[in-house]
């Protein structure tokens, strides 16, 4: 029970990555509060950790706007009574190139990959603070820590995550808050899968091409999920600002 009696946040938590850490936060003996704009898939998450023993709660959430976000805090915090984790996961893919990329969608990849985590950390980090200290986990990306073709808003976003780690860590380190971000390669997900029409492949050719590493597979949520425990824990107490690849071997 690596985070008895610790109490979490777990953004984008509807659905792969994200739903496999809130579960897994919750077999490890946290509270849980479950954040997404799909409600109903907040909600399921939620109700499956309950059924199963565990604490959990959902709340439907824009976390690129920055009153719901004050609020969600502040509604997790009263719950919980306190905060003591948060997991920033939301996030979103545009495959384009710079040619391609319409400057909605330039915009939609900063506000929710990057601005949702400025807005938790903002209003999050107070109650971690209070609470002694804490541990906040990013997600970044493989494609965060160097380039990928026809992805310009996911790479440009996703590399001011992981700098942004940085400078959090550097901040708020004195408070005894740690800040990591959990960096992925492909990983089975709905949104993975989903890129696969956006670039115009047939999915089984864009999975395979997926599968193209050492380790000859994609992840499965639940290893990152894993990963994401491990930097949420104790046995992480003296990792902070880094930048922790879990790709199966696709940078290398």
């Amino acid at each position: 029970m690596r985070l008895a009696g610790k109490r979490a946040i777990v953004t984008g938590g509807a659905g792969g990555i994200g739903r496999a850490t809130a579960a897994a936060f919750a077999a490890e003996g946290a509270s849980v509060a479950v954040l997404d704009l799909d409600e109903a898939g907040a909600q399921a998450v939620a109700e499956s950790i309950t059924s199963s023993g565990g604490t959990a709660i959902a709340l439907s959430v824009d976390v690129s706007d920055e009153a719901a976000v004050a609020s969600a805090v502040e509604a997790v915090v009263a719950r919980f009574g306190g905060l003591d984790v948060v997991f920033n996961n939301a996030g979103v893919a545009r495959r384009t190139t710079a040619v391609e990329t319409a400057l909605a969608d330039w915009e939609l990849s900063f506000a929710v990959n990057v601005r949702s985590i400025f807005l938790m950390c903002k209003y999050a980090i107070p109650h971690l603070e209070a609470a002694g200290g804490g541990s906040i986990v990013n997600t970044g990306s493989g494609w965060g820590l160097k380039g990928g073709a026809r992805a310009l808003p996911y790479c440009a976003s996703k590399g001011a995550v992981v700098n942004m780690t940085r400078a959090l860590a550097i901040d708020h380190g004195p408070a005894n808050i740690r800040v990591n971000s959990i960096n992925p390669g492909d990983t089975d997900t709905g949104m993975l899968r989903s890129e696969a029409a956006q670039i115009g492949w047939t999915e089984d050719a864009f999975l395979a091409d997926a599968a193209d590493r050492p380790l000859r597979r994609m992840a499965r949520p639940e290893e990152i999920a894993a990963a994401v425990v491990f930097l949420a824990s104790d046995e992480a107490s003296f990792v902070t600002g880094s930048a922790l690849v879990v790709d199966g071997g696709g940078i290398a």
